[in-house]
């Protein structure tokens, strides 16, 4: 391979892939990037090292986007055949990313590897996950940091630096195992320490149940595993309310807070749209009987969609939503998703894209309209919730109103349109959330993977991936705002100072 460092490069970017979930296997992407940051070193000219650090990028990112080819199969209107190439097409611009952060290092190498070059190497790679979490819209999709999650010892400092800082620190530990092939132990061995002390910190006894309150609050979480296939069907917004419903559990002493997916209802259930567009139901028909097995202190939350209309009852667009429905059948809040995925919820430039014969994957001729962010919402019984639609719980830093922190996160998703690895890796982003914030997270999905996660990002109950089913516990409570919680990704910028300032010292001191 040391004489075919291109070939090298994608290896090491596809195997890396394997610590994320739903394998975990972190020591393999802990050593594909120390031997990737060797490669980059060893690179004779700057355009070799940009080379080699955007074919790395370009096999990591397209195994680890490769969930996304099942949804082209679902939307007649866009080419079924691009479904295997859009991870390739997708990944051609992310590689740019790390492509910069091994430019950024090679152009403060020296003869051979030091600490100087790891720190460096890390602070880039700070600075470039940001960007690519930000910039276009942003798609931070399996941060390096994730590869943590089975070690809680080393993903609670996710609590004090957040994400991407953490995602720079598994670079040094990376830097350690390659300056090991130049015989300098130090950082090597306090990595070792560290992680080892991370690991033993982080064993978990079994979690002893809580004496809880027979009237205190609860939720359920029902995942009624129907197919995107079944969409076609005339009869699948009756369907899908019936699966929901009969998964809904008796009513008890305790108030139930009952979490339906992303786009569960398929019925309007808002009072005043134009009469035409309530041809499948009546709005105060369809809540009445959601209401009605409901217990007197229950509530539903629910995704579905807000039809929006100009001031000739044409209709415009539409929000990716969420409704609040209380046990009178009143609709008591709504929350509209912010963060829309392109050519998934819209379409970016429509008259081009339109033109040369692509749609949306998700299927209409009108687009989603953008919501105004995170709000927060009380609920009688429940506290205040926060809520992130699908893959808006991704977003480190910006899942929560900083002027109204809510008590917990609940977060609806749709990922039947995807293969396993796709809900897999989407349950593991919102527990990295859970953590930064001190929040349970609360995830209900149509297929799976569904789960109740604590403040501490563990997963307490869930329901398997293509399992229909629902699950009952008391809701977490939250913990004080986390540093994170605080200062947000500010504490990333520090981190990445940091390093650079400690690269230069050691320059410095070395001389």
């Amino acid at each position: 391979m040391a004489n075919r460092p291109a070939l090298a490069c994608l290896l090491l970017g596809g195997l890396a892939v394997l610590g994320f979930a739903p394998w975990g296997w972190w020591p393999v992407t802990l050593a594909c990037f120390a031997a990737w940051l060797w490669l980059v070193h060893a690179a004779p000219t700057i355009r070799a090292a940009l080379w080699r650090g955007w074919l790395f990028g370009l096999a990591h990112f397209t195994l680890g986007n490769i969930w996304i080819a099942e949804a082209f199969s679902y939307q007649d209107a866009v080419p079924h055949w691009l479904g295997p190439v859009a991870p390739f097409l997708l990944a051609l611009f992310l590689a740019i990313y790390p492509m910069l952060a091994a430019g950024v290092a090679w152009r403060f190498r020296r003869t051979q590897p030091d600490v100087a070059y790891v720190l460096v190497f890390a602070a880039a790679w700070i600075v470039t996950e940001y960007l690519r979490g930000t910039l276009l819209t942003g798609y931070p999709w399996n941060p390096l940091a994730e590869i943590w999650l089975p070690l809680p010892g080393a993903s609670a400092l996710l609590a004090y630096i957040g994400t991407y800082a953490l995602s720079g620190l598994t670079i040094v530990a990376s830097g350690a195992l390659t300056l090991l092939a130049v015989r300098r132990w130090r950082l090597a061995a306090g990595t070792a320490v560290v992680l080892a002390l991370l690991t033993l910190g982080g064993v978990q006894l079994p979690l002893t149940p809580a004496v809880v309150p027979a009237d205190a609050p609860r939720v359920r979480i029902v995942q009624p595993d129907l197919d995107q296939e079944q969409r076609p069907r005339d009869d699948y917004p009756i369907a899908n309310l019936r699966a929901l419903m009969k998964l809904g559990g008796t009513p008890g002493p305790a108030p139930r807070l009952i979490l339906w997916p992303e786009g569960a209802l398929r019925f309007n259930i808002e009072d005043g749209y134009p009469a035409q567009y309530n041809y499948l139901a009546d709005p105060g028909e369809v809540r009445a009987a959601i209401a009605a097995p409901l217990g007197p202190r229950d509530v539903v939350l629910s995704g579905g969609q807000a039809l929006q209309f100009d001031t000739h009852e044409n209709l415009v667009s539409a929000g990716n939503s969420i409704f609040a429905i209380d046990a009178r059948a009143r609709l008591i809040g709504r929350y509209d998703k912010a963060h829309l995925v392109p050519w998934g919820e819209y379409l970016p430039a429509r008259p081009l894209m339109s033109a040369i014969g692509l749609s949306r994957l998700v299927p209409g001729d009108i687009d989603f309209a953008a919501g105004p962010g995170p709000r927060t919402l009380a609920l009688p019984g429940f506290g205040k919730a926060g809520f992130q639609v699908c893959y808006e719980i991704i977003f480190s830093g910006n899942v929560v109103d900083p002027k109204h922190r809510p008590d917990f996160l609940f977060n609806p998703s749709n990922d039947s349109w995807y293969s396993r690895s796709g809900p897999e890796q989407n349950l593991a982003q919102a527990r990295l959330r859970a953590i930064e914030e001190g929040l349970p997270v609360l995830r209900a999905t149509s297929t799976g993977v569904s789960a109740i996660i604590d403040a501490h990002g563990r997963v307490l109950a869930s329901i398997p991936w293509n399992t229909r089913g629902a699950v009952e516990a008391p809701l977490p409570p939250p913990l004080p705002p986390t540093l994170f919680a605080q200062f947000g990704n500010w504490l990333a910028a520090i981190v990445a100072s940091a390093m650079l300032l400690l690269a230069v010292a050691f320059r410095w001191w070395r001389r």
